[in-house]
């Protein structure tokens, strides 16, 4: 059994945080919302109780039963959980004067503390609450303080039970990692034990009792999610997975063939459907953002069922479901959110009466790169910037024609070769180009022209939630400039979009 800190999520922007610091320390760990905790078992070593947008002191406060928790378990309370086990234990929680936001000194008050321990005796941690506890109960001892904040940390006498009221997780608290360490390794006895390796090894073991000798179709998208989440299960039945892999007419230039053979090489069983006629056809006149969505993320689900209903005996759907999306599945009112329709298949395990696998739904983006590593992926192929569901469509605004994603497709491909060849590539999270739906005066050949704008987009991230934009050197910028008008007919302007998110997303669509 798989040792694990369970995260009680009560609405943080900053959960997703948590886990991802606990992972890194290859610990691992799970978020669930306040109103639905799983039954507590031998596993779990901890628990982190997160931050809230909400007030303790609201009549409608995120509630949860601790009986079975706090004084059994090792338990962290991070801001709103800090306040929350003093304000309902016998302390006191009040409006602060000012919104407490942003850095802060804090100093240990008790450095053999456990939390504390190899913590300088002042250091930089981050604040964001609007409440503050102002009075702990008598079995409370304040074991860290800032100059404004008196219980910036504290421990319950006689039990593992801490709470912190700044936010450890990010990167601000500049010795948030170890304290979290101290928690997780120091408190809960964690081993460290869950690595790359170790997932596959389990996964392929639990893949195999649990699929036996049953077939699985999956969709490959060409992407990393897809690709790794194929290898799992190809290592667990083999042949029994049949992959299908689209050609919406919407990918990269050339890509359909470049991954298709690529796919053939590790080994998969997998079909390529160039279904680009009826894609693009579907898409003729369409400028909506959302309709473009909508169309292509119904034909994938009309050509994959088509192609799926070729193949005898098939009962397993697999999906390249990772973690986060799981976790916006769940918000912490217990609705579950529409993830995009283009990142699964809709309605099809119902309609076609399959069941769902879905190998990588415990890991983030970066784990599940590290896990196609430690399986001998090819680096070009696991090294893979995020691509967008809908393909070029949404890089392309207004309607979808073939010679506009011509265009583009042209575009992209200098683009892309240009950063590989300098080195950029691996330095940025995701880049691509759009096609705008402007025309421009220029003049070529003094002769004038009237054509269309392309904007270059890069940015650096670590899981899409927030991003900057790449400070690409000027020179490397001019050379892509000059070899995009020059190269591609149609073309004879160059922006960069220097925009981060928020306020911008990532994609312009």
């Amino acid at each position: 059994m798989t040792e694990k800190i369970l995260i009680i999520d009560f609405g943080s922007q900053y959960t997703q945080l948590i886990a991802r610091r606990i992972r890194e320390m290859q610990v691992y760990c799970e978020i669930h919302p306040f109103n639905n905790v799983p039954a507590l078992d031998a596993s779990i070593r901890g628990v982190v109780m997160s931050g809230s947008p909400r007030s303790v002191r609201d009549a409608e406060a995120p509630r949860i039963v601790l009986d079975a928790i706090k004084g059994k378990l090792p338990l962290l309370g991070v801001c709103y959980g800090a306040q929350y086990l003093a304000h309902f234990f016998g302390g006191k929680v009040e409006a602060s004067p000012s919104r407490e936001y942003g850095r802060a000194r804090m100093q240990v008050v008790k450095g053999d503390d456990p939390l504390m321990k190899g913590l300088s005796p002042e250091s930089q941690v981050w604040m964001s609450h609007g409440d503050t506890i102002t009075t702990i109960p008598d079995n409370y001892h304040i074991i860290a303080s800032t100059e404004d904040v008196a219980v910036a940390a504290y421990r319950i006498a006689d039990e593992q039970t801490w709470g912190i009221q700044f936010h450890p997780e990010v990167y601000h608290s500049e010795e948030g990692k170890q304290m979290l360490e101290n928690f997780v390794v120091g408190i809960c006895g964690c081993s460290q034990s869950w690595t790359a390796d170790s997932f596959v090894e389990s996964t392929v073991a639990e893949l195999r009792a649990k699929l036996g000798d049953d077939r699985v179709v999956l969709g490959l998208s060409g992407g990393v999610d897809s690709s790794v989440a194929a290898v799992l299960l190809h290592k667990a039945i083999g042949e029994n997975l049949y992959c299908i892999f689209v050609d919406s007419g919407l990918l990269r230039k050339n890509e359909f063939e470049e991954v298709l053979e690529s796919y053939r090489g590790m080994g998969l069983n997998v079909k390529g459907v160039d279904a680009s006629d009826k894609f693009l056809g579907d898409l003729a006149g369409v400028s909506d953002p959302e309709t473009k969505r909508k169309i292509i993320g119904r034909d994938f689900v009309e050509v994959f069922e088509a192609e799926a209903k070729k193949l005898d005996g098939v009962k397993w759907l697999g999906q390249g479901t990772i973690y986060p999306d799981v976790v916006e599945s769940a918000q912490v009112n217990g609705t579950a959110v529409v993830i995009k329709s283009h990142h699964n298949v809709g309605g099809l395990p119902e309609k076609m009466g399959l069941k769902v696998v879905e190998p990588l739904r415990l890991l983030f983006k970066d784990e599940v790169r590290r896990v196609g590593r430690s399986m001998g992926m090819s680096e070009r192929l696991i090294g893979r910037h995020p691509f967008p569901g809908p393909g070029l469509a949404i890089r392309i605004l207004g309607d979808i024609t073939r010679e506009k994603v011509e265009i583009l497709q042209n575009v992209d491909k200098i683009y892309i070769d240009i950063l590989r060849e300098t080195g950029w590539y691996d330095k940025i999270w995701q880049a691509g180009a759009i096609l705008l739906p402007v025309q421009s005066v220029g003049v070529m050949g003094d002769e004038r022209t009237y054509e269309r704008c392309v904007a270059l987009r890069a940015v650096t991230s670590t899981d899409g939630m927030t991003a900057d934009w790449v400070h690409i050197p000027y020179e490397i910028l001019a050379r892509l400039s000059n070899e995009i008008i020059n190269k591609v007919r149609g073309v004879n302007r160059v922006v960069y979009d220097i925009s981060s998110k928020p306020p911008a997303t990532i994609e312009w669509e």
